[in-house]
């Protein structure tokens, strides 16, 4: 049986790999029900999860540097959240997409403002990704 035969298991896939390890971080890196909730939503799932400074991000990529294109996920004080594109120039009126009171909430806004032809992530570089519209 030669490698393409070979079936292949969550370790080998990048982006299952990268969700095993956010759901696996202790609670005081990343609030773990809106990890959760992320996970549970099949849009999000087939995107690779980065966690920065207490938000959950997302990249159509899995090599760095990540493609930066698409909504993320802040927590604010009282366990609400903020949902950011952070690469749009500031002043364009589309940084904020919202806030939400539940991390359910606040991943109904993501999936809700993806692009369209936003995944499966890919295990490349972000160069390799066509432009989102």
């Amino acid at each position: 049986m030669d490698d393409s035969d070979t079936p292949q298991t969550a370790s080998d896939d990048p982006v299952d790999a990268k969700w095993q390890l956010v759901r696996e971080m202790h609670e005081n890196l990343i609030d773990k029900p809106l990890v959760e909730a992320a996970y549970a939503a099949p849009a999000l799932r087939r995107l690779f999860p980065l966690v920065s400074h207490g938000s959950l991000q997302f990249s159509r990529c899995t090599r760095f540097p990540w493609s930066g294109d698409l909504p993320s996920i802040f927590p604010l004080i009282g366990e609400r959240f903020r949902v950011l594109r952070l690469h749009e120039p500031r002043g364009s009126g589309r940084e904020e997409v919202g806030e939400a009171d539940t991390a359910d909430e606040a991943v109904a806004l993501v999936v809700a403002h993806l692009p369209a032809g936003c995944g499966p992530a890919v295990d490349a570089t972000p160069d390799v990704l066509d432009p989102l519209r």
